[in-house]
């Protein structure tokens, strides 16, 4: 198993909700109810479009990041109830 990290952007949608997507990966595009329901989505579609490349024989994205053993400075959403 390999495993990539991948940059993506997420923004808060008008109408509720929020919505990333991927200069890493043309077509990730996800949305969710929470940051972080977004990012769990665009996880999956990452990994079904990676498999996808992978499956039909075609070069991964230049974008694309080997995975490291120590990755610094990620922020992570914590969900608070008051």
């Amino acid at each position: 198993m390999s495993e990539y990290l991948i940059s993506i952007n997420i923004q808060k949608l008008d109408g509720g909700g929020y919505l990333a997507t991927s200069e890493s990966i043309q077509g990730l595009v996800a949305q969710g109810r929470t940051i972080a329901e977004t990012m769990e989505i665009a996880q999956d579609v990452a990994r079904k479009l990676i498999e996808s490349y992978i499956e039909h024989g075609d070069p991964l994205p230049g974008r694309l990041l080997p995975s490291t053993k120590m990755i610094k400075n990620i922020k992570i959403p914590i969900s608070v109830m008051v």
